[in-house]
């Protein structure tokens, strides 16, 4: 029992002997330690506030906020190592003599990541345009180093790796998607009076009107009349709300006109 003790004694001296000489030194690098990681995320934050302001892409302002950050936390850490006396130099050595098998070991991550600065430079679309890109489409809601991620018109989130866009044909619509719609019209019917009133209709939509002009014509003719095809644009995060929506009103114009649509 009373080795015990002693051996407890002799712990509890050492430790507090421990603190005496290293305490303060301890708690200053930690101070610096939170502090200096409250300065990154705050300069990081605020670099992409003052790119955004300059009307950089947000794509680019949150790169250059996400370099701010890294660059002040790894200042930070080498200053949080030096306060504890560990050279960083044989840290750096190391760092060095691993990244080729490291390099093998996540090819994939990097391959990523290497895409990703790739699209961010190129800048081939940004946030809020809507691409097709591998079988999938949808709005670009956030383009990162690892991925890009898509809403799709079902609000379903779609997350691309961005090894898989670069160097792939992408089509980009920017913020609008066309709609493409035939009418069947019979042979004798009034194909201009037709298109006047779809014309009208597509009119009382103000976010068709936004768009591009929308083209309405004679698509193709058949054995049993005329094809008027119809194509606008509407805003990609409404678009079937808006195809809808204008499919009702121009069935209603040409009713009006006593145009009636034929089936096919």
């Amino acid at each position: 029992m009373d080795k015990e003790i002693t051996a407890l004694t002799r712990m509890a001296e050492v430790a507090m002997d421990f603190l005496v000489r290293y305490g303060l030194q301890i708690l200053g690098a930690l101070v610096v330690f939170f502090i200096g990681l409250k300065l990154a995320l705050w300069l990081g934050a605020r670099t992409t506030m003052l790119a955004e302001r300059k009307s950089i892409d947000i794509t680019l302002a949150r790169l250059f906020g996400n370099v701010v950050k890294i660059g002040v936390l790894a200042a930070v850490v080498l200053i949080t190592l030096g306060n504890f006396g560990i050279s960083i130099a044989p840290l750096i050595a190391l760092a060095g003599a691993s990244a080729f098998g490291a390099t093998l070991a996540i090819q994939g991550p990097l391959s990523n990541y290497g895409a990703g600065l790739a699209i961010i430079l190129s800048r081939p679309f940004v946030v809020g345009n809507t691409i097709a890109v591998k079988g999938v489409s949808g709005v670009v809601e956030e383009v990162s180093l690892a991925a890009t991620v898509l809403r799709n018109q079902d609000g379903e989130e779609i997350t691309v790796p961005n090894k898989s866009i670069n160097g792939e044909i992408i089509v980009n619509s920017r913020a609008h998607h066309v709609v493409e719609t035939r009418v069947h019209l019979a042979t004798d019917a009034n194909h201009e009076r037709a298109a006047d009133a779809v014309r009208k209709a597509l009119n009382g939509f103000p976010e068709i009107i936004a768009g591009p002009p929308a083209q309405i014509g004679i698509h193709e003719f058949t054995a049993t009349g005329i094809v008027l095809g119809v194509r606008y644009w509407v805003p990609s995060r409404q678009y079937f709300q808006m195809r809808y929506a204008a499919n009702t009103a121009i069935l209603q114009a040409l009713r009006d006109q006593k145009i009636m649509p034929q089936a096919i």
